[in-house]
C-alpha cells in the first residue's frame, strides 16, 4: 500500500489524468503520450511499456463494450485485424527480452518508442489532412460496410501489433490511419468502433506477455488506471467546447519533440526544431488548407463527377474535429 502513496505515484496519477483528458478530447491513442511521459518521470522504459499496456487493456475494454452494444464495429474487419495483430503483439515482450542486458533493452525500447512517436506524428498529420480534404470536398460519412480486403488488413494488423507489443504505441493512431486509407467508405463511428474492438485483444495479448516476462509495478499501474479513467471521461465531456484544431496540432508537435528527445537528438537542435514547428507550422498548415479548399476548376471537374460531387465516404471521420484542423 505504501508504494502507491508516494510522490512518484502521485505524479503518475496527475499525468495520466492529463493524458486521459487529451485521449477523451481527440481520440488519440494514450500509449503515444503516456509511455514517454512515464519514461520522463523516471520509470524504466520496459516497465513503462508493460504497465501502460495493462492499463490500456482495462481502459479500451470499456470503450469497446460501449461501441459493441451500439452495433458500430465492423466485426469481420476487426476479426482480420485481430488475426494479424495478436501473435505479433504477443511477440513484443519476448523480442525485448532477447535483446540482451537491461541496459541494451532500455536503449532498444527508447529508440523504438522514439521512432514510433515520429511515425505517429506523421500519420496523425496525415489523418488531419484526410479529414480536412474530405470536408472541403463535401464528403459525408458512409452508412454501408466496405468489402474486407483480407491480405492488406492482415498486414496492417501484424505491423501494428508488433509496434504495440514493443512500444505500446500504435493501437489507436497508426492502425486508425491505415484503416482510413484502406477503407475510405467506412463511416466515422464504425471506424472508431472497429479500431476499439480490435485493440482489446491486441493490447491484452501484448500486456499478458509483458506481465509474464517483466511483471508490473503496482505503484505505476494503479495511478495509471485511477487517473486515466476519469481524465478520459472528462475529456469526452468537454470535447465540444475545446478547439480541436489547436489541440491536435499541439499533439503533433509534442509527439515529434518527444520522439526526437528519446532518439538522443541534442537539446539545442530540439529547441530549434520546436521553434520552427511553433512559428512556421501554422503558416505551412494554413497554406495547405488554402490549397485544399481551393475550388475545383470547371475543366477539371469535367474529367469525372467523382472529384466535384459529394461522395459517401468515411475518410471524413477520423475523429470529430479533424475537419477544423
Amino acid at each position: 500500500m505504501n508504494e502507491i502513496l508516494t510522490l512518484s505515484a502521485l505524479s503518475i496519477l496527475v499525468v495520466s489524468f492529463g493524458v486521459g483528458i487529451v485521449v477523451g478530447l481527440t481520440g488519440m491513442g494514450g500509449g503515444a503520450l503516456m509511455t514517454p511521459a512515464l519514461i520522463f518521470l523516471g520509470v524504466n522504459p520496459t516497465a513503462a511499456v508493460a504497465n501502460d499496456l495493462v492499463a490500456a487493456a482495462a481502459n479500451k475494454s470499456v470503450g469497446a463494450v460501449v461501441h459493441a452494444r451500439e452495433g458500430s464495429p465492423n466485426l469481420r474487419l476487426a476479426a482480420w485485424l485481430i488475426v494479424g495483430s495478436v501473435p505479433t503483439a504477443a511477440a513484443g515482450a519476448f523480442i525485448i527480452d532477447a535483446v540482451g542486458t537491461d541496459e541494451s533493452q532500455t536503449t532498444f525500447v527508447k529508440t523504438a518508442i522514439g521512432c514510433a512517436l515520429i511515425f505517429t506524428a506523421v500519420t496523425y498529420t496525415l489523418r488531419m489532412y484526410l479529414g480536412m480534404r474530405a470536408a472541403a470536398r463535401g464528403v459525408v460519412a458512409g452508412d454501408t460496410d466496405p468489402a474486407v480486403r483480407p491480405i492488406p488488413t492482415l498486414i496492417v494488423g501484424a505491423v501494428g501489433g508488433l509496434l504495440v507489443g514493443i512500444t505500446s504505441v500504435g493501437s489507436g493512431s497508426l492502425i486508425m490511419v491505415a484503416l482510413l486509407l484502406l477503407y475510405p467508405t467506412l463511416s466515422a463511428v464504425r471506424l472508431v468502433g472497429t479500431d476499439l474492438v480490435q485493440a482489446v485483444p491486441l493490447v491484452m495479448s501484448a500486456a499478458i506477455t509483458h506481465v509474464i516476462v517483466s511483471g508490473v509495478d503496482v505503484g505505476v499501474l494503479v495511478p495509471l488506471i485511477v487517473g486515466g479513467m476519469p481524465g478520459t471521461f472528462l475529456g469526452a465531456r468537454i470535447a465540444n467546447r475545446v478547439p480541436q484544431a489547436v489541440v491536435r496540432r499541439g499533439i503533433v508537435i509534442v509527439l515529434s519533440l518527444t520522439g526526437l528527445t528519446l532518439l538522443g537528438v541534442p537539446p539545442v537542435a530540439i529547441g530549434l526544431i520546436a521553434a520552427g514547428l511553433v512559428i512556421l507550422g501554422p503558416v505551412v498548415w494554413a497554406l495547405v488548407r488554402e490549397q485544399v479548399n481551393r475550388p475545383v476548376p470547371a475543366a477539371d471537374s469535367a474529367d469525372g463527377p467523382a472529384e466535384s460531387a459529394p461522395q459517401r465516404s468515411g475518410s471524413s471521420g477520423g475523429s470529430p474535429g479533424d475537419h477544423g484542423a
